[in-house]
């Protein structure tokens, strides 16, 4: 793995005013993966083998034609036929619940920057920890993961709603059930040992590393080497004008000054990918089945809370980067709103969005027996979601809400570049 720093690191953004440059600071630097090791990767990416039943891939709901999301506010996984919005139930594999967050974009998370992931951060680099990360496996987590990006893009694997599959349809959902995830045989091994078992991975694993096992965490740095070559998007219209090689069309310039002005914006959305990677309420609405675990019944989600235990944490969530912010429709922690004006206005007065909130604003698949507007029709959540938001309310007209859009279109850079494999090693089907 190496480091690219550009040979503008140093450099401040020269057409801002110079407290809008600070802003900015300098550019990013990102992982530089080995190209072998990046090819190896897509193919894992799309191939379904790292699920329980072999029908889900980690593209399933990181797809680039919807943005590197799946284009569901809450999305199905495990018991799900189709992609993007015309994903549907299996009626003969009924999935238990709707996965109770937004599947996010994966924009420039090779960026050094990106050290938290998740909606609440419950992983991240912690130098204090004996595998230098925080995880909710915590002493159970294992060694070898060569970065956070890596460590996280291997939970999903473990989720019965997400990868694993539902109690007892295959061996990985059944260690999962039982606890069996990163012990020796458990859900990692059962994976990894299906990976070594096909000929062609096995042999692209030699070539990298000859006569070395083929390990779970070797199979999630080399997914991370993938994500982090494939969609690294910093060759945007915004990017381009901030280094001075182009101008931002007129409109778009007002939007960037109200941005970063007026709309105050950037006190949360900094920096060059616009996130300050903190952890902030804005009154967003819950929908869905909330963030519980098995033996709990309630439909709220406290978001960073459940990761300190800090009351002052409750329904905080990571700032997200609003880079290609137009392709990764719904926005929210839970995809509460389907449309990106609908959620900057939210951002105008969050507390009376909330309260005036409806579930047509989201995209949700049909799923019978959901309940995805009871914590909406609980007062009691509500103002206590309320009472947590941290954005004072400001106004706009029409005329500078549709400016920013105009400046959040200037972030879009799709940057595919290795696209879609035709084929998986393992055979299974592609999402194409």
């Amino acid at each position: 793995m190496k480091v690219a720093i550009s040979v503008y690191a140093l450099a401040l953004c020269v057409t801002l005013s110079g407290a809008q440059a600070q802003d900015l600071g300098p550019l990013p630097q990102f992982v530089e993966p080995d190209l072998a090791k990046v090819e190896l990767g897509q193919l894992l990416f799309y191939d379904p083998i790292l699920s329980g039943n072999k029908n889900i891939s980690c593209a399933t709901c990181h797809h680039p034609k919807l943005g590197t999301s799946d284009a569901l506010s809450l999305g199905i996984g495990e018991g799900g036929v189709g992609l993007g919005a015309a994903r549907r139930l299996d009626q003969e594999n009924m999935p238990e619940q709707r996965i109770p967050r937004n599947a996010p974009g994966l924009w420039n998370l090779g960026a050094l920057e990106f050290t938290t992931f998740f909606h609440d951060g419950r992983l991240e680099v912690d130098p204090s920890q004996l595998n230098g990360f925080r995880t909710p496996l915590g002493t159970d987590m294992r060694p070898g993961f060569q970065s956070a990006l890596a460590a996280q893009a291997m939970f999903p694997v473990l989720s019965a709603d997400e990868m694993a599959g539902h109690y007892s349809e295959n061996e990985v959902s059944k260690a999962v059930r039982l606890g069996f995830l990163t012990q020796k045989d458990g859900a990692w091994d059962l994976i990894a040992a299906r990976v070594a078992a096909i000929p062609e991975y096995r042999t692209r694993f030699d070539q990298l590393a000859p006569g070395e096992e083929v390990t779970f965490t070797a199979i999630a740095n080399i997914i991370a080497d993938f994500i982090a070559f494939e969609w690294r998007a910093d060759n945007s219209l915004f990017d381009h004008a901030m280094q001075g090689k182009e101008e931002l069309p007129e409109r778009a310039q007002m939007g960037l000054d109200l941005f970063y002005g007026k709309a105050g914006c950037s006190t949360c959305h900094s920096g060059w990918f616009q996130t300050d990677h903190g952890f902030h309420s804005i009154a967003m609405p819950q929908i869905g089945p909330g963030k519980a675990a098995r033996f709990e019944n309630h439909v709220r989600d406290d978001g960073r809370l459940r990761v300190t235990g800090n009351v002052d944490d409750a329904f905080k969530f990571r700032t997200p980067s609003l880079r290609n912010v137009t392709l990764t429709a719904p926005y929210g922690h839970n995809g509460a709103y389907a449309r990106l004006e609908d959620v900057v206005r939210h951002h105008l007065d969050p507390v009376a969005a909330l309260r005036s909130y409806s579930v047509e604003k989201a995209a949700l698949p049909e799923f019978p027996g959901a309940e995805d507007q009871k914590a909406l029709l609980d007062p009691t959540l509500t103002e206590a979601i309320a009472a947590s938001n941290d954005l004072p309310p400001i106004n706009l007209s029409d005329d500078e809400v549709n400016a920013i859009l105009s400046f959040l279109s200037t972030l879009e850079d799709p940057a595919a570049r290795l696209g879609v494999p035709a084929r998986v090693p393992s055979g299974l089907p592609v999402d194409q």
